[in-house]
């Protein structure tokens, strides 16, 4: 190979490993947009850091106090910035909790497209285990927004509306992936109302578990997915 090949060649594979570098890295948070000041202009790298300290000090601040005890002079306090600042990126407490949110849904969005089929085996058992696992594991993570979703009064009726859309995608999800390899006949009957019952019961579990109730997490993920597999899998 000549040198003039040899270069193009090492040319290639560096732009392979820079692509492939950059189809591994994950993709920004929708949070980091900001709110709706921001929706209107691209934000960059020092914007992006702004919005990202805005977002951690408010909420610390919805975990510490409570939605409604919350003020806009609280979050830039603890993020050291300025009212100014602040109304760069979101409108009030309301928009900066409803950025928080679209990273939540985006989240649980996330976990509803992988919900596996579940089949009448140890492979079917283990994957659901592994489901309710990631379920937990995107519930802590966001454990402050969902509470404050699950109380419903304090936030408005269009964001309760999304969180509220999400769940009945999510029970769907779950209908379809325990229900895919029945026999129809052997369907159970009103399979979503089952879902739903089952997904509101993992979601209490887990809001006890953000709110440092002496519950034992593993145990509690086997005894949920078992339930959830038996609520389809009847023998």
């Amino acid at each position: 190979m000549t040198r003039d090949g040899e270069t193009k060649d090492s040319a290639t594979r560096q732009g392979a490993s820079v692509a492939a570098r950059g189809a591994s890295r994950p993709a920004p948070p929708p949070s980091l947009g900001g709110g709706e000041p921001a929706r209107s202009r691209a934000l960059g790298r020092q914007g992006q850091r702004t919005v990202r300290r805005l977002l951690e000090a408010g909420l610390a601040e919805f975990d510490e106090r409570g939605f409604q005890a919350v003020r806009v002079d609280d979050v830039v306090k603890r993020a050291s910035t300025s009212h100014g600042t602040f109304y760069l990126y979101f409108s009030n407490k309301d928009d900066l909790f409803k950025t928080l949110l679209r990273d939540a849904l985006d989240d649980m969005q996330a976990i509803t497209d992988d919900f596996p089929v579940v089949t009448r085996n140890e492979s079917g058992r283990a994957a659901l285990r592994q489901w309710v696992h990631r379920f937990c594991d995107v519930y802590a993570a966001r454990a402050a927004v969902f509470r404050i979703l699950s109380q419903a009064d304090p936030v408005e009726e269009e964001v309760y509306g999304d969180g509220l859309q999400m769940l009945f995608r999510l029970a769907e999800a779950i209908a379809q992936g325990m229900t895919a390899g029945m026999n129809p006949a052997g369907r159970p009957e009103h399979a979503e109302l089952t879902a739903v019952a089952c997904l509101m019961m993992i979601e209490r579990v887990n809001y006890l578990l953000s709110v440092e109730v002496r519950l034992p997490r593993e145990e509690m993920e086997d005894r949920l997915s078992a339930i959830l597999y038996a609520a389809f899998h009847l023998a």
